[in-house]
């Protein structure tokens, strides 16, 4: 965190320091209006050696967090700093913390600033544009029963939970049936099941996920869970997150075409399965956002995890292209 705030004062920022949550903060520029780059610093766990390869043209930078998600953190970087202090205007480069977790530093970012546009960090690759993220919900469901002999023929609790997630992936079923892209489905995960018992009970406990439609908010989830699971005990864990879509016709997303042509790539919009400090923002902000980054996001926490140098320069391209574009006069 220390070093890259001393990257930024290095580069020119006006200012970089470390904030209240922890993120690390830059700021080019001191005008009234601003766009905020929020990327995070933290990364999944497992060390991969940090080496580059030369095979022109597609020279490669291993190692954890290449693409999700430093790489489009100091592609922000970069590119403020390639751009320097425009009249009127402020960019602030936020490393946010814990995105990887409960998504601290965004929460911390969120209540701090009201910037005119926003620019999300996570990898994309370069000649697209991210304009929706899924949201999620994390519950336990746990069955009960009474203590009864094995010979007894009478359910137990573990079959019981069985059942239960039976109906809740009929249930899910059902809901998928006639929406035809993954992003408007629900998206079920059974990542636990555990039982035990003590002189007078049996339990079964199933830990369920779910990566949510823009249409359905977590609170419709848990009541359609309870609802399905027949008097299991539901308990939500974690923090719910809707998902959240962004506009795309706006002149952010303007600028970014603009931008993706400038340097010969043809812009593709993509909505993500996963879920982002976008769905903590941009309810808050209400402003014209957007995801960008360079990196292939199917290289995310995975052993293999790099990015191509190439793509990292233009991704720096252009986003200064459309930080000079919004600050010079926005498109029509």
């Amino acid at each position: 965190m220390e070093w890259l705030v001393g990257r930024m004062q290095s580069l020119g920022f006006g200012s970089s320091f470390i904030d209240e949550a922890g993120n690390a903060v830059g700021v080019v520029g001191d005008g009234p209006k601003q766009v905020v780059l929020l990327g995070h610093i933290d990364m999944v766990a497992g060390e991969i050696g940090v080496r580059q390869v030369a095979n022109p043209p597609n020279e490669r930078l291993y190692g954890r967090g290449t693409v999700d998600a430093k790489g489009p953190l100091a592609c922000f970087v970069d590119a403020a700093a390639k751009v320097g202090a425009r009249e009127g205007w402020q960019f602030v480069v936020i490393g946010a913390v814990e995105e990887e977790r409960d998504s601290k530093g965004a929460r911390f970012a969120a209540g701090q600033y009201k910037p005119d546009f926003a620019i999300i960090g996570e990898p994309s690759q370069w000649d697209r544009i991210a304009l929706g993220y899924k949201g999620s919900a994390w519950a336990n469901i746990t069955v009960k029963r009474g203590q009864v002999h094995t010979a007894s023929g009478e359910q137990t609790a573990s079959e019981a939970a069985v059942e239960t997630w039976l109906r809740i992936r009929a249930y899910a079923e059902s809901f998928n049936a006639e929406k035809r892209k993954t992003f408007d489905r629900l998206l079920l995960t059974l990542r636990g099941m555990e039982s035990g018992s003590d002189d007078f009970e049996q339990w079964a406990r199933l830990n369920v996920g779910v990566r949510l439609p823009v249409e359905v908010s977590p609170e419709a989830w848990y009541q359609s869970l309870n609802e399905t699971a027949q008097g299991a005990i539901v308990e939500p864990i974690g923090f719910a997150i809707p998902a959240w879509a962004c506009e795309k016709n706006t002149p952010l997303v303007r600028t970014f075409l603009k931008g993706i042509r400038s340097q010969g790539g043809e812009p593709r919009f993509v909505y993500k399965t996963g879920t982002a400090d976008l769905n903590i923002v941009a309810p808050v902000w209400e402003c014209p956002t957007v995801v960008y980054g360079p990196g292939d996001s199917a290289l995310d926490h995975t052993p293999e995890e790099h990015i191509l140098l190439a793509e990292y320069a233009k991704a720096v391209s252009v986003l200064s292209h459309v930080l000079c574009d919004l600050s010079e006069g926005m498109p029509e």
